[in-house]
């Protein structure tokens, strides 16, 4: 089960040595730093990177119902990424890829 807000403030205050008000206006800023900056790259260091994208506009075809097979536009849009980062990926996953390519370059 994921933690709420309210035990990742408090997690973090005790970790830290601060308020659990002082850790909610903390990630209250943080959040709010992401939400103006994404459209430059915001990024969280050691958990990952929020960025906007923008997708062209684009020809898509109905895949399915009486109008199949006809060609219709998506329109242009814009879209929120997250990019996790190698630490964080490698510390949630582990890093399994890195250690059997390693082994195998051993063995020849």
């Amino acid at each position: 089960m994921s933690m709420t807000k309210s035990e990742v403030s408090r997690h973090l205050a005790d970790k830290v040595g601060i308020t659990k008000k002082q850790s909610d206006a903390y990630l209250e800023a943080l959040a709010e730093l992401a939400y103006a900056e994404a459209k430059n790259t915001f990024v969280v260091p050691g958990i990952g990177k929020l960025s906007l994208k923008e997708s062209a506009a684009r020809e898509a075809t109905m895949p399915f119902g009486p109008r199949k097979g006809e060609k219709y536009m998506v329109p242009a849009k814009k879209k929120v990424k997250f990019t996790v980062a190698k630490a964080a990926k490698d510390a949630i996953a582990g890093s399994g890829k890195a250690s059997n390519s390693g082994s195998d370059g051993d063995s020849m």
